[in-house]
């Protein structure tokens, strides 16, 4: 088989993207299939999310040459503070403060807004030869040799390519194709996701505040802004977003506090239903998914991203050091060492955002008075304390290079 492209991704949102350019910096020739128009993707009201980005996600970034398009737009998180309580009545007598300087390395992450971070990455493959971009194309069929794989578009037209490469989101249509199948469940929760305006600056602090119905994430932007990600049970959120912005935010204030002064709304308001969803299988035959299209996970952690970013690394590494060793890179042992890379270290995260859902998302009084007691020994032990922010800046466990801010 003759490729048009060494490797096919299919998913143009942010992790397909970022591993494009990772494996093009290593001589890898990439064609990017993404369904999306450009002038879509680049409009600043085509997402309205913004991402806590790990150290480590920050680094790999950096390792790529995305990072100093964004750092301008970045706001770097020093702590993290975490109370339990309900709305109206403030936060609980216990409470967890990751403070960034227990560690040595720096900020524990930094924000970013998904229209920066999207802009910054086209601009990036445009500026690389070996990545052709495709826009408004969709992939309709997939078909493996024992050479290569190929995939049929809309239009008609056939791409051949050695490795096929999943990132189209929890619902992906590469997975599917390949017969790989999910194991999952929805939560019955919306995140109400949003820009707000604040009197007082934030000092880049980053607040997660648990309520019965869910968590409310409160994270800061540039300037006197900070990015919520709000948690409602699905008819709730649903008739949340329904209200206009005043009726918005007069449900929002008793949940949000008065830490920050007097708040306001800046620009449009967003929904995302809430579920996990695992692939069963990370890899199939010349074939390996990544980011939501590997795993979707509750937003409760903001590991979802820095989850796929990781994707991205070990993957990257992998084909890089194949190819250097003369090894067909699309290979069943090749590909192996990727699943077994990244499979238990998703599946435990994927485990613990459930959990901790659970055991947050609800008025039980014993579950309070346990999670209480468990944040405030968390808090107690400065040891067990600066454990839990290094997990958060994404510094433990075995690191692909270019999350360790090294280039392959």
């Amino acid at each position: 088989m003759s490729f048009d492209s060494d490797i096919v991704i299919v998913g143009g949102g942010l992790n397909g993207p970022a591993l494009a350019l990772a494996l093009a910096q290593t001589g890898r020739s990439v064609t990017i299939i993404d369904s999306q128009s450009r002038p879509v993707l680049e409009g600043a009201g085509f997402d309205g999310r913004s991402y806590a980005l790990a150290l480590a996600s920050k680094r790999l970034l950096d390792a790529i040459g995305v990072w100093q398009a964004v750092a301008d737009q970045s706001e770097a998180m020093l702590d993290i503070k975490v109370s339990d309580g309900r709305a109206g009545e403030g936060a609980g007598p216990f409470f967890l403060h990751f403070d960034h300087r227990e560690i040595e390395e720096g900020p524990m992450g930094f924000m970013v807004e998904d229209r920066f971070l999207r802009r910054a990455l086209l601009d990036a493959m445009d500026a690389e030869q070996n990545i052709t971009q495709m826009f408004e194309t969709r992939v309709v069929a997939q078909e493996v040799s024992p050479t290569g794989v190929s995939v049929t578009l809309a239009d008609g037209r056939v791409l051949n390519a050695a490795l096929l490469i999943g990132a189209d989101g929890r619902s992906s249509g590469t997975a599917k194709r390949a017969g790989i199948g999910r194991t999952g469940w929805g939560y019955g929760q919306t995140a109400l996701v949003a820009c707000v305006q604040h009197e007082h600056p934030h000092m880049g602090i980053a607040h997660q505040f648990f309520m019965p119905p869910g968590p409310l994430a409160i994270l800061p932007l540039p300037g006197n802004r900070s990015s919520i990600v709000w948690s409602e049970t699905d008819a709730r959120a649903q008739e949340i977003q329904a209200l206009d912005d005043a009726a918005y935010l007069d449900v929002l204030r008793p949940r949000f506090g008065d830490f920050l002064g007097e708040i306001g709304l800046e620009g449009k308001r967003f929904t995302y239903p809430l579920n996990l969803t695992l692939a069963n299988a990370f890899i199939g035959t010349r074939l390996a998914l990544i980011g939501d299209a590997a795993h979707g996970m509750h937003p409760i952690a903001g590991q979802g991203l820095n989850a796929g970013l990781r994707d991205v690394g070990a993957l990257a590494e992998v084909i890089s050091d194949a190819a250097q060793r003369g090894e067909d890179f699309a290979s069943p042992q090749v590909l192996a060492r990727y699943q077994q890379w990244r499979r238990f270290d998703t599946a435990a995260l994927a485990v613990a955002t459930d959990g901790f859902n659970k055991l947050f998302s609800n008025d039980n009084p014993i579950l309070r008075a346990g999670r209480g007691l468990g944040m405030g020994l968390v808090n107690a032990f400065p040891r067990l304390r600066r454990g839990f922010i290094r997990e958060a800046a994404g510094l433990t466990g075995d690191l692909p290079k270019l999350l360790k801010g090294q280039r392959l």
